[in-house]
């Protein structure tokens, strides 16, 4: 008896956790979304790229908001973090760590959205636009708002995709511990953090 509760069986272990090294369909389904979206951030990257090398380019770090999207970026990697823990929460059936954590992520996406919203603003204010750019080459407010505008797409999507499984979470969809559906969600919003990261890197701060 003893030995036995000595050696039970952790279910958060893998091969006696039931999602460990499973592809369900969704998965998969997931996975192949994501490898062609993560072709359209690279062509375009790339094309930002050539054309910052081909044409006469201000530096980024003198009209865009650096600090602030810097906190942005932040809030965006916290978000990640709190998706994880909204997971682990319902593996443990925590309902009420898991809507918490939810509810994180979908705040930091969410703010995350209002700050680029006012950066957008700022800049249109200072004469950056989708056609124009008083200090230079159009194509730096054409490639900047193709890009972070395009990402910022997949940020709404993902907080509206969270705001729905948060409201699934309530209704007690995860009660019983199968978080798949949540790692569905989650594969996407590490995605869009990831991508994120990039993008940042090459517009703000190369």
């Amino acid at each position: 008896m003893a030995d036995h509760a000595h050696h039970a069986p952790n279910p958060l272990i893998g091969g006696v956790d039931p999602q460990f090294g499973k592809a369900t369909p969704g998965k998969i389904g997931m996975w192949i979304f994501l490898t062609t979206d993560a072709m359209s951030f690279s062509g375009f990257l790339i094309a930002y790229g050539y054309l910052r090398t081909k044409l006469e380019w201000p530096h980024p770090a003198d009209y865009l908001g650096i600090a602030l999207s810097s906190f942005a970026t932040f809030l965006l990697i916290c978000s990640s973090v709190s998706m994880v823990l909204a997971i682990e929460s319902c593996k443990h059936k925590d309902r009420k760590g898991m809507l918490n954590w939810l509810m994180a992520t979908i705040a930091g996406g969410a703010i995350f959205l209002g700050i680029q919203a006012y950066e957008y603003t700022h800049l249109v204010h200072q004469g950056l636009t989708l056609t124009s750019f008083k200090d230079g080459t159009s194509l730096f407010g054409s490639t900047f708002y193709l890009v972070t505008g395009f990402h910022g797409l997949h940020v709404l999507t993902g907080v509206i995709y969270l705001i729905c499984e948060y409201f699934n979470a309530r209704r007690g969809d995860y009660d019983h511990g199968n978080y798949n559906r949540l790692e569905i969600l989650g594969l996407f919003w590490h995605f869009v953090d990831l991508v994120w990261i990039l993008v940042f890197t090459f517009i703000y701060l190369l």
